[in-house]
């Protein structure tokens, strides 16, 4: 098993006034060679956005992105449907950029400030047709069982948003002193682990409040939750870039 550990503090951060960024992997301004990418991860930003503001139109290309709204609403607009969407908490959205697409993603609220995770995933396929798709999943799927997000478009699970890669992402809610056998799709896949909150160990490893572990190299590994805790899995091929 080869693991690597991204504490919390470690990761890169910019404060914009009204965007507060987290940073796991390069991006932007922040670069750590070592800090590139895990497999087709490539982006996971933790986001505190402030009411009314947001990313205006810009473009995005042959990238899979994925966001999770976890305290507000986020209201988008993209150039495939030109009228905003909502996305709340318990919400995921996806969008699969391809040959191209123009969006803009906003904090919905007047009064209160917006929190998500934005996950960008390189594809197996470029240039495809830009598509679109969000869907609820409700808390009680996922206590102290794995709630499936997402899976690649050749997958055959139906419940599941799609994207262009051999990927899962997944998330369980753990009660104190709970255990969990997360198995993998295959030993050329990694998985890297956020731990949203609580605490929780991972193979010897104590993971706090948005400490992340990735793990490859194994099929299976274990989890003890040591308090109440909320895991999000981002399953990958390892490829290199």
């Amino acid at each position: 098993m080869k693991t690597v550990v991204h504490k919390a503090d470690s990761r890169g951060f910019a404060n914009h006034g009204w965007l507060q960024a987290n940073h796991s992997f390069s991006f932007a301004s922040w670069y750590q060679p070592e800090k590139v990418h895990f497999g087709a991860l490539r982006v996971l930003n933790d986001d505190i956005i402030a009411p009314k503001m947001g990313f205006g139109t810009h473009p995005h290309d042959n990238m899979e992105i994925i966001t999770i709204p976890l305290k507000g609403v986020l209201k988008h607009r993209d150039n495939m449907k030109d009228d905003w969407q909502e996305v709340r908490p318990g919400e995921v959205q996806v969008m699969s950029a391809g040959t191209g697409v123009q969006h803009s993603e906003i904090n919905g609220s007047v009064d209160e400030y917006l929190s998500l995770f934005q996950i960008w995933i390189i594809p197996d396929k470029r240039n495809v047709a830009p598509r679109y798709d969000q869907k609820k999943f409700s808390s009680e799927g996922r206590k102290g069982k794995l709630q499936t997000l997402v899976t690649s478009i050749d997958s055959k699970d139906e419940e599941s948003l799609k994207i262009h890669q051999d990927a899962k992402l997944s998330r369980i809610d753990l009660s104190k002193g709970e255990t969990f056998t997360y198995n993998l799709m295959s030993k050329d896949h990694g998985v890297y682990i956020m731990n949203i909150s609580g605490e929780s160990e991972i193979n010897n490893e104590v993971l706090e409040s948005r400490d992340a572990l990735g793990i490859s190299e194994t099929d299976r590994f274990n989890i003890l939750s040591k308090t109440d805790s909320e895991l999000l899995f981002i399953e990958v091929p390892m490829i290199e870039l």
